[in-house]
């Protein structure tokens, strides 16, 4: 094994342990609100808020995250967003009160915001193209892996210890994700001059907050006028931010990017296929647990297998549609997935797990695997290496704005028809995105847009 080879490998694995760090706490916190409600003597809307405030503070940020890793450097922004979450997570761990952990969790979010745009555009500088397909899938693999266990592993440490471990577990993994990248990644910036979009920033972090905070507050609180005010300030505030970006000199989002079909497709597809992911999967564990009375443990272990085949396939497809081109993957993906969500749309109490839920559940998780790797791969490829730290957190902004805006929209026909509008809705918008993918995606290797051109 070269030099070269052993690095990119080290890479990935910073890379790799960062994101799963970020997302295992993103999971596993709800997890121990019961235990921290008792302990801290917190109510119902100090809960709320402890899951929310790092929800609120990672949607508003990652954008500006994204462009900061651009403009002074991506591993300096990613390895200091990890310092700042390891020690965030510290202050969460040590929390005396209720309003001490919401300003904790405020914090993490911040810092969570530097990472996880950082971590797709150090793959996407620290690997030649043609292998960035692969390491993209296994980075899909990994840290899907750890977003489905992350409830398994939280629910087996808050059953034998205090929930400040779900806490300080972050340490260790933050500080060996820490001392691999410091040693393995390679710096790169945007080589053009460019200054920070203050104005851009900020309106983009108050339009996310504002849509973000009406969007998970307005279905569990039954739409009190504060929530609706949020709606209407965070369009307006998203209606202000693109004129600011189209008028400015040196933006933070550069419009111009758009000009690529396979970068605005891809982005569509995203908000689609990642909306399809968060209905099925919020909807379908529930539906397990309330109405064919499986346990919590239970109901996670169902989507086990939607884990298994990432792990098993993801990396091997990342490199399939390298070699082959996107397009008939990110096609054919979509519409499989959307047909195992339809077939699951007939559970009724009784139903077998072997009989009714597995088949729909391998169904999805085929064509879940055909499509991630292909159309995250696709986004990062599409524009100039100098701006994929930004490529990145609009994707992936877009990508948890999706899940918010579907989950608000499930409970839409009330909760006896909870179930079966959620199957219905996310099997169209997964198929929809398959046929978003045949026509927009380039099946050949298209000129990749230089912004400002």
């Amino acid at each position: 094994m070269t030099s070269e080879v052993r690095r990119k490998q080290l890479v990935l694995a910073a890379v790799i342990l960062g994101s799963a760090v970020v997302f295992l706490d993103g999971t596993v916190v709800n997890l121990a609100l019961p235990k921290i409600g008792r302990d801290l003597h917190a109510g119902f809307s100090s809960l709320q808020w402890i899951a929310d405030a790092y929800l609120l503070s990672l949607s508003a940020l990652i954008l500006l995250g994204g462009s900061l890793g651009d403009i002074f450097g991506r591993k300096r922004i990613y390895l200091y967003g990890l310092g700042g979450f390891i020690l965030t997570s510290l202050l969460c761990a040590l929390s005396p009160t209720d309003h001490f952990l919401i300003t904790t969790r405020v914090a993490q979010g911040v810092f969570g915001a530097l990472l996880v745009p950082g971590a797709l555009s150090l793959i996407n500088t620290n690997f030649p193209r043609e292998e960035r397909g692969q390491a993209i899938g296994r980075w899909t693999a990994w840290t899907s892996a750890a977003f489905v266990l992350g409830p398994l592993v939280g629910g087996a440490i808050l059953d034998v210890a205090s929930w400040r471990w779900i806490f300080l577990i972050n340490l260790p993994l933050g500080l060996a994700c820490f001392l691999l990248g410091q040693s393995s990644i390679n710096e790169s910036r945007d080589s053009r001059a460019r200054r920070i979009d203050y104005l851009g920033a900020g309106l983009a972090a108050f339009a996310l907050a504002g849509l973000t905070y009406g969007l998970i507050e307005g279905p569990a609180r039954h739409w009190p006028a504060v929530t609706i005010t949020a709606l209407i300030l965070g369009a307006l505030f998203t209606a202000l931010f693109i004129w600011q970006e189209r008028r400015s000199p040196d933006p933070m989002v550069d419009l111009s990017l758009f000009r690529s079909r396979n970068f605005s497709g891809s982005n569509i597809m995203t908000f689609a296929m990642y909306g399809a992911l968060a209905g099925f999967t919020f909807a379908l564990v529930i539906y397990l647990q309330s109405t064919l009375h499986y346990s919590s443990i239970k109901a996670g272990l169902s989507l086990l297998p939607v884990s298994i085949v990432m792990f098993l396939f993801a990396g091997r497809v990342g490199k399939l549609s390298s070699v082959y081109g996107p397009r008939r993957f990110m096609t054919a993906g979509p519409i499989i997935a959307g047909l195992g969500m339809a077939t699951l749309y007939s559970l009724k109490p009784g139903s077998s797990y072997l009989l009714h839920v597995l088949p729909g559940v391998l169904i999805f998780s085929a064509g879940l695997v055909l499509t991630v790797a292909p159309l995250t791969t696709t986004v990062m490829t599409s524009v100039e290496d100098s701006y994929s730290g930004i490529a990145s957190g609009i994707n992936n902004a877009i990508s948890r704005a999706a899940g918010v805006i579907v989950i608000a929209f499930l409970g839409l026909f009330g909760a006896s028809n909870f179930y079966h509008f959620s199957m219905a809705l996310c099997a169209l918008l997964a198929i929809s995105s398959g046929f978003v993918s045949y026509a927009f995606i380039r099946t050949t290797k298209p000129a990749r847009i230089t912004a400002r051109q």
